[in-house]
Order: structure tokens, then sequence, then C-alpha cells
């Protein structure tokens, strides 16, 4: 386990063993109309820590109030120790970003990327970028304009992981590609964490079985505020969803209970001590499930 205890609504009070904080939020304020941020998380080295939330919760305003893009509303943002302000360029030639509603001029081909990637990021490697377009069989020659969504993407990304970045900020990375695409890319992202032990990502994704495949941690936000921290270990080792006729809900013990909802059939509960009830109530049904399920309860069902 990589910190003490499970956090929700917003607390961040954990340790995580003295990492280095390669990011801090803290109760980040951000309005637009009917919608307000009110965000606080940590990204710590060593580890690759998913975003989660349904489209409009908040994910991309968070992104960019950490990266500077959009004026902040309140809190304290902090990126490789600095305010996003007092980042110099070398320091941000550190971070590697892709945002789901941004890219390159759409009239600028490969070769006339390079140029930009070099005088951008001293420590771009241009062949080991030339080599992973042709491999992701990105047309050398084309516009970007000329391109598919996935291929957009597929561009953003392999650009991010090009310059011996400290830090990966990817919002929804894998968005428009095939499952073959998807799987390389993670398995790169993978790959840049093991050349350096003191690197980080924070990955935002609606591909639930993407995070659950590399990341440490996660993170869930709704409605622009965090209402769930875990270790992703323990969130498909411990936690479940419980399902139960009436009566057998009458008679649950709900102690270890985080979230219930009225069923046809009953109640689903999701639960993060599976073991107990495996063992104390061997008539329920148990059923081991991922982020889409945790998605769902954390939003859809009650507290108990």
């Amino acid at each position: 386990m990589r910190y003490e205890q499970r956090r929700i609504d917003g607390d961040i009070s954990d340790d995580f063993g003295g990492n280095v904080k390669m990011l801090t939020l803290k109760n980040v304020k951000k309005r637009y109309n009917e919608f307000e941020l009110d965000c606080s998380m940590e990204v710590h080295s060593g580890m690759i820590t998913g975003f989660v939330g349904r489209n409009g919760a908040g994910k991309t305003t968070a992104l960019k109030a950490a990266l500077g893009l959009i004026h902040t509303d309140g809190g304290e943002i902090r990126i490789l120790g600095k305010s996003a302000e007092d980042l110099t360029p070398a320091d941000r030639a550190q971070v590697g970003v892709v945002l789901a509603d941004s890219g390159f001029s759409e009239y600028l081909s490969i070769p006339d990327l390079l140029p930009v990637m070099e005088s951008m990021y001293p420590r771009f490697d241009r062949q080991k970028f030339i080599k992973r377009c042709e491999h992701f069989q990105l047309p050398m020659k084309k516009s970007i304009k000329e391109y598919s969504t996935g291929m957009k993407r597929k561009l953003q990304v392999l650009s991010a992981l090009s310059h011996e970045a400290d830090f990966l900020i990817l919002d929804e990375p894998t968005s428009g590609m095939d499952v073959l695409a998807r799987d390389e890319i993670l398995d790169m992202i993978q790959e840049y964490m093991q050349e350096k032990e003191d690197r980080a990502v924070l990955i935002s994704s609606h591909i639930a079985a993407d995070l659950e495949s590399i990341c440490d941690d996660i993170y869930m936000i709704e409605e622009g505020r965090i209402i769930f921290h875990e270790d992703a270990d323990l969130l498909i080792g411990e936690y479940a969803l419980l399902k139960m006729t009436q009566e057998q809900y009458e008679g649950l013990d709900k102690r270890y209970i985080l979230r219930v909802r009225k069923e046809s059939f009953g109640y689903s509960c999701l639960t993060d001590k599976k073991d107990f009830y495996l063992e104390n109530y061997p008539k329920i049904t148990v059923e081991n499930n991922g982020i889409d399920t945790l998605i769902t309860m954390m939003i859809r069902g009650e507290e108990v």
C-alpha cells in the first residue's frame, strides 16, 4: 500500500511515504456559470495517478488549472514544486501534456513539427519520435487536418513522450484509438515510468480498463469536487458490489457499506471490505467490479 487510508470528499491528509509531490491542488476554485470547480488532489513521483469522472465533472478544467492555462478564482496550485506562474521554460519542458480539446496546428505535417519540438524541448529525441510515428503508421507528409481523431491523439501522446519529461499530464490520451493502439500506448507509458523512478503521470480516461491496468491510485471527481481517492490495488482487491434481497439487506451489518442503491431485485451495495461479507454472509452475491461500477455507485448510490 502506498499510503495510509482511503480518502473521500477532498481530504488530502494521507502519508505517501515521502515521495516528491509533482502536483498539488488545494481547494482550487473555478466558476463557469452554473459549474464550480473546488478541487484538492496530489500526484507523487513514482506513481501513475488516474483521474476519473463522467463528462462535465471537471477533469479537463482541473488539468487546465494545474497547467496555468485558465485563471482560477482561488486555492493553491503547485507543479514541480512551484506555482504555475513561476515555471520557467526549462521547467515547462519537464512536463509532457496531452489535452482533450487542444493540439497542434492542423496545417502542419510531422516534418514541420520537428524543428518546433527541438526549439521547445532541449531533450527532444528526434529519431525516437520519428520511429514511433512510423510504427503507428502516421502519414509523415500529410497535414494534421487530414488525420483521423485517433491519429491526432497518437501524435499528441508520442510528442509528450518524446522529450524526456519528468511529469506527464494526459487528458484522455487513448481517445479514438483501437484496442491494439491503446494497449501499445499504455505500454509506452509504463515503460516511461520504468526508465526513471522519480517520474509521475496524471492520466484521465473514460475507458476504465485503461486506468485499472496501469494506475497506482485513482481520484474520482463529480460536480467539480473530488469525492473519492483510493489505492488501485485496494480498489481491485478489496472493493466489491454486493447484491441482495430486501430481507437480506434488512439483516445486513452496514458498517462497511459505502453506498447503497435500490434495485428491482432488492439492493446493490458498494463495500471496501469484501472479505467481511464473503465470510459472514455466504448467501449474498459478491461481485468483483471495477472503476465503472465505482463511478455508478458513488454518483447514483446513497450513503447508508
